[in-house]
């Protein structure tokens, strides 16, 4: 691979996240359309989830979610929310980007997780 293909692919790589983040914004703000809200938070919080459709450790298909779907997925929400709304909120994401991570959104994964634990520890018993 070239290092101009490398590049390009790393800006793709900055671009998606910042579209993540973006499209997290723009599902909670009041102008964009219910439907689009309920499937940016879908495709969002998805996209920042340590749970995959397809588990990694699966070889090749492990790693399709992540490089095929999720992409997708940022795709079509954008298309989706009003343009103005989705560049407010681009640049918003842009300007964010140094900042720490979200701890409430730490928390909300890690409830996920102990309450899926506690669901199949009962399951299993």
């Amino acid at each position: 691979m070239t290092k101009g293909r490398i590049s390009k692919a790393r800006q793709w790589a900055k671009s998606i996240k910042r579209d993540v983040h973006a499209v997290w914004l723009a599902a909670r703000d009041p102008r964009t359309p219910w439907f689009v809200k309920v499937l940016a938070l879908v495709v969002a919080a998805y996209a920042v989830s340590p749970v995959d459709l397809i588990p990694d450790f699966i070889p090749v298909l492990g790693y399709v979610d992540d490089i095929i779907i999720v992409p997708l997925g940022i795709m079509l929400v954008v298309r989706l929310i009003p343009p103005e709304v989705m560049n407010e909120h681009r640049e918003t994401a842009a300007k964010a980007t140094g900042q720490p991570v979200s701890r409430m959104a730490a928390g909300v994964f890690i409830a996920i997780w102990i309450v899926c634990a506690i669901l199949l520890v009962r399951l299993l018993h």
